[in-house]
């Protein structure tokens, strides 16, 4: 019964994969290639796919597996890019569309009724041009106007270039975006600036401020029951409970303190986090929304893989100095079947503990379970949905319509865990979660056009991988094999 869950992941992802390879046969060499980037990523699902059949893989085999995806990836990558602008070569240098119009046309395109003062608009319809982007149409959107047209340069100088055009023009009173349209066309977005992200009101930063207590009393309660009490029931315990907690509140500052790092470097103002308790594991995290616009998917990727990375890093680093200084009479004695809760936890856990875990019992510093505890919120925070961090690596990489087909996915699957897993809640609340507050996508950034690099493709790609070695658990085949407890 516990591989169930893993099965259907599995056949789902295979699923997955045939219905990508037909959808992109119709595009050729590009399609395939595209498709060949999706196998790579789903490659760490291989992984799974052995433990299911018994197969054990040693640390050497593992390592070199994850290796040789994450350079196919880039690799791969690398040929898509070089595809995509063959073809962009190969298209007719001027379509009807781009008919070069005469200035008394380029008066009357824009349809009346904007919402943008006349003379403003036609100082924004100047900043186009034949070497940037030629605008061809203007529609109404929101209190601004989206002009539709053809994208005559590299998309990086363009939006650069139009962007201190406008900036030149009229300061800061508007906000230039460079978007892929409905059509699959590049288009420019003008927005008023005043629809920038707004600081926290004062009922929000209230809101904060009771999710943080409610957190530390979350947290406080969730390290006393791993001690076996209940602090509440005994606040005299409060010295007990208090050096986990800390532990705990150490990896949740540095995902947050990772986030606002990488921020600064783009100047980019990241709100205040309101922190999410959890009676089983002390806190799911914290909702850190962006009060400014993100310049780039290279920014929104960075910033959203800075916080997990620190505070996995920090999390890691616990777990494995917890792992060092156990020894049989450590003050935790947890079953060894503990450690068929997570790939990674169970691996590392033989590598250092060795034999001890061959038992019923084995004995643990605290640490341990702070780098446990910090390596499954950074995990679940790691997950590709909405705007978790994880759903943000994924819209960066691989943009908006993946993106939302990964938060589907994600929920599906979440959803076949907790019904099958009924005994651990965890799935269930996460899904809720991710539903009533997370499952709705980033805004765009400015240049939503211009991907990341294939070395940040690549760290994506192990962020993801990383996550998933933290969250499925080991097959009893597979315990068995690493000699962990029964593995029954």
């Amino acid at each position: 019964m516990q591989t169930t869950p893993i099965v259907l992941i599995f056949l789902v992802a295979l699923g997955l994969l045939f219905w990508g390879y037909k959808r992109a046969q119709p595009y050729g060499k590009f399609g395939i290639l595209t498709w060949l980037q999706s196998v790579v990523l789903m490659a760490s699902l291989l992984f799974v796919g052995f433990f299911i059949l018994g197969i054990y893989l040693n640390i050497a085999a593992f390592l070199l597996l994850l290796v040789a995806s994450v350079i196919a990836y880039i690799c791969l990558g690398r040929s898509l890019r070089a595809e995509g602008q063959d073809m962009m070569r190969q298209q007719p240098a001027i379509t009807p569309l781009e008919r070069e119009t005469t200035p008394k046309e380029q008066d009357n395109i824009a349809p009346s009724g904007l919402p943008i003062d006349p003379e403003e608009l036609k100082i924004i319809q100047g900043i186009f041009g034949i070497d940037t982007f030629f605008a061809t149409e203007t529609i109404p959107y929101l209190e601004g106007a989206i002009f539709k047209g053809n994208l005559r340069g590299e998309t990086e100088f363009v939006h650069t270039r139009l962007s201190e055009k406008l900036k030149e023009s009229l300061g800061e009173k508007y906000r230039l975006f460079l978007v892929e349209g409905p059509e699959d066309k590049p288009v420019v977005v003008v927005l008023p600036s005043s629809n920038d992200p707004q600081p926290a009101t004062l009922g929000q930063k209230n809101l904060a401020l009771v999710l943080f207590v409610a957190t530390i009393a979350t947290s406080l309660e969730a390290s006393s029951l791993l001690q076996g009490f209940d602090f509440f029931n005994e606040l005299g315990r409060f010295g007990e409970a208090l050096p986990l907690a800390l532990g705990l509140w150490t990896v949740l500052a540095a995902h947050e303190i990772g986030h606002r790092i990488w921020g600064r470097r783009y100047n980019i103002i990241m709100g205040l986090p309101f922190f999410i308790p959890s009676w089983q594991i002390g806190s799911f995290g914290a909702i850190t929304r962006f009060q400014s616009v993100i310049p780039n998917r290279t920014a929104l990727f960075e910033i959203a893989l800075a916080g997990p990375a620190l505070g996995g890093i920090v999390s890691l680093f616990i777990f494995i100095l917890g792992l060092i200084l156990s020894h049989p009479g450590s003050a935790f004695q947890i079953p060894t079947p503990f450690f068929h809760n997570s790939i990674l936890v169970g691996i590392l856990g033989r590598v250092v503990l060795g034999s001890a875990l061959q038992g019923e019992v084995v004995g643990v510093n605290p640490l341990t379970m702070v780098g446990w505890l910090g390596l499954t919120i950074t995990a679940l925070n790691l997950i590709p949905a909405g705007q978790l961090d994880g759903g943000r690596i994924v819209q960066s990489i691989y943009g908006r319509p993946i993106a939302r087909r990964a938060t589907i996915t994600t929920l599906v699957i979440l959803g076949i865990v907790a019904f099958f897993n009924p005994a651990n809640p965890i799935p269930l609340y996460w899904g809720i979660f991710i539903i009533f507050l997370q499952r709705d996508l980033e805004k765009p950034c400015l240049n939503e056009l211009t991907e990341p690099d294939d070395t940040r493709a690549g760290l994506a790609l192990l962020a993801l991988f990383l996550m998933l070695a933290i969250l499925i658990p080991l097959s009893p085949s597979l315990s068995v094999n690493l000699g962990i407890g029964t593995g029954l």
